[in-house]
Order: C-alpha cells, then structure tokens, then sequence
C-alpha cells in the first residue's frame, strides 16, 4: 500500500485528508459512525474568544452543486473547548488543528495565547471574519491587514501558524505572501465564495443574513485555481481544500500543490465521506503507481505554448 503520511511544518498526519473546520463541530457525531483517530486531522469548529450563539434561521440552503451557509461562527468559546472538547480529541489520537476567528486583531492574540500551553497541534485562523474597528471590511481582503493580524498572531502562537485565506479578494497570490512574509508557517484555501439565494415567489433572500458562503463540488474550479496561483506565489506548505468528494478530487489538490486536503460539504451529503476518501485516495495512487503520497504534491505538467 502507498504511504500515506505527511508532514506539515514538523506537525505529522497520518494521512492528508483533514476534516474541515465548521463541517465536522469536535468530531464526537462521526465518531459514533467510525474512529476519527483514521483521519489525518481535524480542523474543529471556527472558536471565538466568547461563545456564540450564531446567526438566526435560515442559515443553510442547497443550491446547484453545492451549499450557502451563514452560521455564523456558533461555538462555546474557546475556553470550554480547551476544557471540555480538546481532551477528549487528544484521547482519539486524531492530529488537531484549531481554527480561531476574531473581531479584532486582539480576539486572535487573545486565544493564540490561550491555546499555546495545550496539546493542539496546529492554528487556523480564520481572516475571512469582519474587523469591527476597521468598519466591518474581513481581516484577508487587503495584503496589509493580511500582514499585520498573522505578524501580531505568531508574536502568540507556540503552535504553527497556518493562515486560511478568503477567495474573495482581487489577488490571492499577493495575499498568501503577505502571509509568508509576516510569519505564517503554512496557508490554506480556499475559504467560502460569497453567494446569495432568493425565494421568487416570496420575493426574499433565503437566507436570514441575506448572503453566505457557498461551497461544495461548485467552488472546485475556482478552488484549484487559486491553489495553484497561490503554489507559484509561496514557498510555505498549502492545505487545499474546495469541493472535494472523491480520492481524485483530493489527488487533483495534492498534483496542483497542496500537501494536505481538507474535505468539507462532503460530510453533510456523506457522513463516512472523509474515511472514503482516504480509500479512494489510496486507491488512486496504486492506479498511478505512485508509492508515497508526497511524490504527488506540485507534479502538475504545463505544456509549453
């Protein structure tokens, strides 16, 4: 069998297929239908200094190929997690990034420094959330917002730092190496697409926040895209992830740059989804003949013109 473990700025997976933040919560629901320690990693649920109650119904909607959602980031807070959910994972032998989402630039110190003394493995923070005291506009639209809240993070964070970039931005690449050069140890992308859906009949937007964030097999296109943008733009290992629902799909990531992959809006249509996908995955690699899943990683072949 092809081998199957990576490694990611020291931190090792026992395989690159990652539950993604916000579609798997602490990972206790899935574990009752298979153990979670056969993943490679979990990305819990976005936390916040305090908890959050999330925003009012209707916060998800299907639409063609894929999801709206807009949550809105409900968790305990991050203190309950570190007290109640963090052990118990620790005790799974899963590998735990924790993915941290802010108001201000001091919510993300805050909880890098709350975080720093405990067995999480990794940070995601989140920069797709809104900065109050810039006007509401998301931490990852401009480089220098980028630079500044990852260089004030890693001043924090004993764990390695990975940065989850927007989608929604002008140029992504300039992004991820504004997040290379303030520190971050390692990016991952894409996050949700800004979308919108509307009742016609009742002449409203489905969703109570009006807008949300849309993701599933949709977004692949424009997933790999930016991945493979961001691979040419940066020298700091990517975690690709964006409408993966199938082993080749995660292959499709790892061939186009990423080390690792998370997988999302696949649990809510598949709840084995991500141990599937590692199979598949395996699968794969034995038909391309491949020993060692990192031989895969940054292979893509670009014709000349």
């Amino acid at each position: 069998m092809p081998n199957l473990a990576v490694e990611i700025c020291g931190v090792r997976f026992g395989n690159p297929v990652i539950a993604a933040s916000g579609t798997f919560g602490f990972g206790r629901e899935y574990d009752r239908l298979y153990d979670i320690g056969m993943l490679g990693g979990i990305s819990v649920k976005g936390l916040t200094l305090l908890p959050r109650q999330g925003n009012p119904p209707s916060r998800a909607t299907e639409t063609p190929s894929g999801m709206l959602n807009a949550v809105g980031l409900q968790n305990p807070g991050v203190d309950a997690f570190i007290k109640e959910d963090l052990p118990w994972l620790l005790d799974r032998g899963v590998t735990v990034i924790a993915n941290i989402a802010g108001s201000t630039q001091d919510d993300y110190c805050r909880m890098a420094e709350k975080l720093a003394p405990t067995g999480v493995h990794m940070l995601e923070m989140n920069i797709s959330c809104p900065n109050v005291k810039e006007g509401g506009v998301a931490f990852g639209v401009y480089p220098e917002d980028v630079y500044a809240v990852t260089k004030a993070v890693k001043q924090y964070a004993a764990q390695p730092l990975m940065v989850k970039l927007s989608p929604n931005v002008a140029d992504i690449a300039v992004n991820a190496r504004a997040a290379e050069e303030a520190g971050a140890d390692a990016l991952s992308l894409i996050n949700t697409l800004t979308g919108m859906a509307v009742d016609l009949y009742r002449r409203r937007p489905i969703l109570a926040n009006v807008t949300g964030g849309l993701s599933g097999p949709c977004v692949k296109p424009v997933a790999l895209r930016m991945l493979w943008q961001v691979y040419q733009a940066v020298k700091i290992p990517i975690v690709g992830m964006g409408g993966i629902m199938t082993g080749e799909d995660a292959a499709e990531f790892l061939l186009c740059g990423a080390r690792a992959v998370m997988v999302g809006t696949a649990n809510f249509t598949d709840p084995l989804a991500c141990p599937r996908i590692v199979s598949e995955l395996n699968h794969t690699l034995e038909i391309m003949g491949i020993g060692d899943v990192n031989e895969l990683v940054g292979t893509l072949q670009i014709p000349a013109r």
